[in-house]
């Protein structure tokens, strides 16, 4: 096939029809730091009445700079009776510690340590499910979701349903120029 030049390259007049053409394309919008999170929950020691635990939380997504909050169930009626490395908060059996303020940034694999000890009756058994700004800390990342959206260039019929080629084909390259672009 061979295209005769009108003041137009045929790559250029390529590219043209194929930007025109082009199916709507869904684009990802913006994606926010990816959120992950492990946590090693260990009891250090434990007697009749009491415990001491120290909570190991390691950064797994994006880095952490704005301050932290880790946040837990306890499945029986263990209380915190004091705690270091963050600053502990308990209502009913939810736990919440927030940064102590000189350890609130946490970069990609960083960890802190929050420890304390407590008091329980019956079993102390462990938490099943820790949170770390609100994600859920499952050992990895969590993909960042994002909502497609549309290209809103509604090309439907802007080239007629013909073969791309042949001479229709040639034909359209030749006043694709003049039919984009009617200044030149």
């Amino acid at each position: 096939m061979r295209f005769r030049r009108k003041g137009v390259s045929a790559p250029l007049a390529i590219g043209a029809v194929l930007a025109m053409v082009a199916v709507p394309v869904v684009l990802g919008s913006s994606a926010e730091a990816a959120p992950g999170c492990k946590v090693d929950y260990t009891i250090t020691n434990q007697w009749d009445t009491g415990f001491g635990a120290t909570v190991t939380v390691t950064n797994l997504g994006d880095p952490i700079s704005g301050g932290w909050t880790l946040s837990w169930d306890f499945p029986g009626n263990q209380q915190v009776q004091q705690g270091w490395n963050g600053n502990f908060g308990q209502q009913g059996t939810r736990v919440t510690v927030r940064d102590a303020g000189w350890n609130g940034s946490l970069g990609t694999g960083a960890t802190v340590s929050p420890g304390f000890n407590g008091s329980y009756t019956g079993t102390n058994g462990k938490p099943a499910v820790f949170t770390l700004n609100g994600t859920t800390c499952t050992d990895s990342t969590v993909p960042t979701t994002t909502t497609p959206t549309t290209n809103q260039n509604n090309m439907s019929g802007a080239l007629p349903d013909a073969p791309l080629s042949g001479h229709w084909f040639s034909a359209q390259f030749q006043e694709l120029p003049r039919n984009a672009y009617p200044a030149l």
